[in-house]
């Protein structure tokens, strides 16, 4: 993400919340933004370890985050990487289509490294008008075969845009893996996410007090096609809705699917990891 995106989209500030109980069994954080988190990173892993949040997905949004989590997740015990160019990063990522193929040829490279078990976030955002929807419909499929290339799993943003999302999933052909990031559907749209064997990726909105229509889709989907993630420094969950987030908030998401779910913290520590696992692989 751009320092200009990150200003637009309001990151918050400096300042931290309390530390979240322990969960009783390790879980993971399916995605987060390590590098715009304003605090060190040793810091902010120790307190997720710390929270019983073990594995953290660590998510690129144009070439220099991509590199970014891509090299933290070399060094960094428990982490991750996804790489790609945000739907929202599209127009500005390449002024001629030589340009666009020499940053996919580099996402591409990013991709194959073993580090890396994810190419993401892609996908399409109508909400935002940063980039046209042709531009960004013609990203996403280029991400989509890489996806398929490397053999990794596809991690999606989809805002305001669901069905343009599935009928290209559908028309392109969906990698083995699929990740809807922060998802942002309704009950009808899980179901049909379920039926494709499409993941959920659960944020910190679920806990809000107005969405409802989130509960009620994780209420129908499948547990085993559930995780649960920060996208910090964003979402953070309620009761600290508005200040920074940080993966070890994800514990807050964790007990709250748990209660949707109607099954013990444990079980939906062990539900997510497991589904974490298939998705990006052994930690």
């Amino acid at each position: 993400m751009t320092a200009a995106r990150a200003a637009r989209d309001g990151v918050p500030g400096p300042g931290q919340v309390p530390a979240p109980e322990p969960l009783p069994a390790p879980a993971l954080d399916a995605h987060c933004h390590l590098d715009l988190i304003e605090q060190p990173t040793g810091e902010v892993l120790a307190a997720a370890r710390a929270a019983g949040i073990t594995r953290v997905i660590t998510v690129g949004v144009d070439l220099p985050s991509s590199r970014w989590s891509a090299g933290l997740a070399d060094t960094a015990e428990g982490v991750y990487a996804a790489v790609a160019i945000h739907p929202n990063e599209t127009a500005a990522a390449a002024a001629s289509a030589a340009q666009r193929d020499e940053v996919l040829a580099e996402i591409a490279k990013l991709a194959a490294l073993p580090q890396v078990r994810a190419v993401g976030e892609t996908g399409l955002d109508y909400y935002r008008d940063y980039a046209a929807p042709e531009v960004q419909r013609e990203w996403f499929r280029a991400h989509i075969e890489i996806a398929k290339q490397a053999g990794k799993a596809l991690m999606i943003h989809d805002r305001d845009a669901h069905e343009d999302v599935l009928a290209i999933l559908a028309a392109d052909g969906a990698p083995e893996r699929v990740v809807f990031h922060c998802f942002s559907g309704d009950a009808a749209m899980a179901k049909r996410c379920a039926a494709a064997g499409y993941v959920m990726s659960f944020a910190g909105t679920v806990t809000f007090t107005n969405a409802p229509a989130l509960r009620e889709a994780a209420a129908v989907a499948p547990p085993d096609l559930l995780l649960a993630e920060t996208d910090a420094p964003f979402l953070t969950p309620m009761p600290y809705r508005g200040r920074p987030n940080t993966p070890a908030m994800v514990a807050h998401t964790v007990r709250c699917l748990a209660s949707v779910k109607q099954v013990g913290v444990a079980d939906m520590c062990e539900l997510v990891t497991a589904t974490g696992e298939r998705m990006f692989g052994p930690w």
